[in-house]
């Protein structure tokens, strides 16, 4: 890490995993910018943390608030050590249908895979100038191949899909923007922290936990904090552990063709 109190920008940090990186980042001393939703949610949080923390609210379904957010970190904040794109939407309660982002694309495809594409895109400055940096997509080992051009799932949908779906997309997103980056300076990593923790993700899909969030924390905080993993880039972890992705997410074919759709759908060339 650079010189200084280090700063981490966590996406989703109101809740679950993502409060809990927050609440161990803070008590070590670190700049926590939490992002959240829910205005209120947001302050409670900041004011928990104390004086190292700063609230961002954004609903992240919305490309021109990840927009705003990432002016608005960039003005506040002279430093960014890790970027935690932590926040997203599971697999929804059994049965729902299709939803749509503010921007019309499909829900899960838009916050957990477009907004941390498009606002690690505007943070790589800051990273950048911040190096050696990180940044920690929060992935899953639950994924599904799919066609870019189906990126929008317009038949056949189904949340568990979807959600899945969109995990695949982050972790190719993830080793394709690691093989453009010097690791020297900006690292960027995937990983499934845990199966199934006690969040309210979880339990809103009517799954019952099978680990809990101090198990997924311990592991994302690794790849947060570990002087191991200096220079460590474009890997995907299970928890403690290096595993693979889905054998697709390493497609030199499918990440171009999933750049160009991307790039469509964030308005920037892939």
């Amino acid at each position: 890490m650079a010189d200084g109190a280090p700063a981490v920008f966590i996406t989703g940090a109101t809740s679950g995993l993502g409060r809990y990186l927050a609440e161990e980042l803070a008590g070590s001393g670190w700049q926590v910018l939490a992002h959240g939703r829910d205005p209120v949610r947001v302050a409670d949080l900041s004011a928990e943390l104390g004086g190292g923390a700063r609230g961002y609210v954004a609903d992240l379904a919305s490309l021109g608030r990840v927009r705003e957010l990432a002016i608005q970190v960039g003005a506040e904040v002279p430093r960014l050590d890790v970027l935690v794109n932590n926040a997203g939407i599971g697999f929804g309660a059994p049965g729902e249908t299709r939803q749509v982002s503010a921007d019309g694309h499909e829900l899960r495809f838009a916050v957990n895979y477009l907004a941390p594409v498009l606002l690690t895109r505007l943070l790589l400055p800051l990273l950048t100038a911040s190096a050696p940096s990180r940044v920690v997509n929060v992935g899953s080992l639950g994924q599904v191949p799919f066609d870019p051009a189906d990126a929008g799932f317009e038949h056949g949908y189904n949340g568990v899909d979807a959600y899945r779906r969109s995990k695949l997309a982050l972790a190719a997103f993830t080793f394709a923007l690691a093989g453009e980056l010097d690791p020297a300076k900006v690292t960027v990593n995937c990983l499934h922290p845990a199966t199934f923790m006690n969040t309210a993700m979880v339990m809103r899909g009517g799954i019952t936990p099978v680990s809990t969030v101090e198990q997924g924390g311990k592991a994302t905080m690794r790849l947060i904090t570990d002087p191991a993993l200096d220079g460590v880039t474009g890997q995907f972890f299970d928890g403690l552990s290096t595993a693979r992705a889905l054998p697709q997410a390493y497609d030199p074919q499918f990440r171009a063709e999933l750049g160009e759709v991307t790039g469509q759908m964030i308005g920037q060339a892939p």
